[in-house]
């Protein structure tokens, strides 16, 4: 990489400073961990230096990130809208990172399950938060209130519930690749909606 390429060579000097100080590392602590002198990073991260893909190498894996990462360029899909499922009354949004990944607006306003042969198990894991009013997670054995801004985060093998209490209750959920899909398999099959 030159300094012909401009904007990202700004961007990544820009970034391995960042890294450097979100760790509260010094221009001294950093270059010991990546084997290169003071001077040499100091110049790398005021543009002095030339870039050198060795070198690069060789501080992302100090700053404990990829190369990848590294040298990501921004990209012109920073915003997603969300795949509106009104049938389940969800609002489903993919993470474009992780893929297989999706974060899942839901309203509830019916409560969990009584019978417990309808809670289900599968492979992955869930994190939800409730953003308004009072959801019960049903867990194994457990039955758990969880209120507004209170999360909850749970390996999907448990057999598990969720409905609201005392009213509508709003949640945004994260899936795993392995709990959404354990999810559309049910969607597919039953009438379950997801999260439950």
């Amino acid at each position: 990489m030159t300094q012909d390429n401009g904007e990202m060579d700004s961007l990544v000097r820009k970034r391995i400073r960042a890294l450097r100080v979100a760790q509260g590392w010094s221009l001294e602590e950093l270059a010991a961990r990546a084997k290169v002198s003071q001077s040499t990073l100091s110049r790398i991260e005021n543009g002095q230096r030339r870039l050198a893909l060795d070198q690069l190498v060789t501080l992302a894996r100090a700053l404990d990130t990829s190369l990848d990462q590294l040298v990501e360029t921004a990209t012109d899909d920073v915003i997603t809208s969300p795949a509106i499922d009104t049938a389940h009354g969800l609002m489903r949004w993919p993470i474009k990172a992780e893929p297989g990944m999706s974060v899942v607006r839901q309203r509830m306003t019916n409560p969990p399950p009584d019978n417990p042969s309808r809670m289900r198990a599968h492979p992955g894991r869930e994190w939800l938060v409730v953003l308004s009013g009072t959801a019960v997670l049903l867990l194994g054995n457990r039955r758990l209130r969880v209120e507004t801004n209170q999360a909850a985060e749970f390996p999907t093998m448990l057999p598990h519930a969720i409905g609201a209490e005392g009213g509508p209750c709003e949640i945004l959920g994260i899936f795993d690749r392995d709990a959404r899909r354990g999810h559309q398999r049910q969607d597919k099959g039953e009438s379950g909606r997801p999260g439950s």
